[in-house]
């Protein structure tokens, strides 16, 4: 954690946000230590919540632009610069760093089940590396997203139905310097993660439709 910290304030000069979702290590101080702005929780969200409150945190801070990075240093902090000019160039509202080569059998087996359940037209569906503007950011730190559980398909599939571009970024990852997939770290977790989110992905694309549109989160 302390060496992505350092990194991404070294190399892109922007301001580093962490969120410490009640962990029991010593990622907090590490973080600090390094120079970045830790929000410590008081009870535990998961890791959508934890991704909510960073991004409350920079609407309420008058940032426009969020990207988000795993701290296991699997996302190059070199490629942020490209992960963002879509948004600068107004060319998309959310950016994905896409690394379909990293992908595991497991990962590739999710990827083409949901692809084919909900027409998405994206290749990583699970990339954590992304880029959102203000409008992508209104929108999901709002409660019409708080049910969210992961920051992939229920996430695509809301921007999709307010009408928010999403472009693929294509990217090269390393590998994990430490920690393992919350998602595809055995077959068990693979097939539940499969259940779960093939019913969110039902669900969303019958009901994502009453959801208030994003001028009225504006307002």
């Amino acid at each position: 954690m302390g060496q992505v910290v350092q990194e991404v304030r070294a190399v892109s000069g922007y301001d580093v946000v962490v969120v410490d979702d009640r962990s029991a290590d010593a990622t907090a101080a590490k973080a600090e230590a390094a120079g970045g702005i830790v929000l410590p929780l008081v009870v535990s969200l998961g890791a959508w919540g934890a991704m909510q409150t960073g991004m409350r945190y920079a609407i309420s801070h008058g940032y426009e632009v969020v990207v988000t990075m795993d701290a296991d240093g699997q996302h190059t902090v070199a490629a942020i610069d490209d992960l963002v000019r879509p948004l600068r160039e107004k060319n998309a509202d959310v950016a994905i760093g896409s690394c379909v080569a990293r992908g595991s059998r497991q990962r590739k087996i999710a990827w083409r089940f949901f692809k084919a359940l909900t027409g998405l037209a994206i290749e990583d569906l699970t990339s954590g590396f992304r880029a959102y503007n203000l409008a992508a950011l209104r929108l999901l730190a709002s409660p019409v997203a708080t049910l969210l559980d992961y920051q992939d398909l229920g996430v695509l599939l809301l921007l999709q139905k307010h009408g928010l571009k999403v472009q693929e970024v294509e990217t090269i990852m390393s590998l994990r310097v430490a920690g393992k997939s919350r998602i595809f770290s055995s077959w068990w977790v693979v097939l539940l993660y499969l259940l779960e989110s093939g019913l969110l992905s039902i669900s969303r694309r019958n009901s994502i439709q009453g959801y208030p549109s994003i001028k009225s989160i504006k307002d």
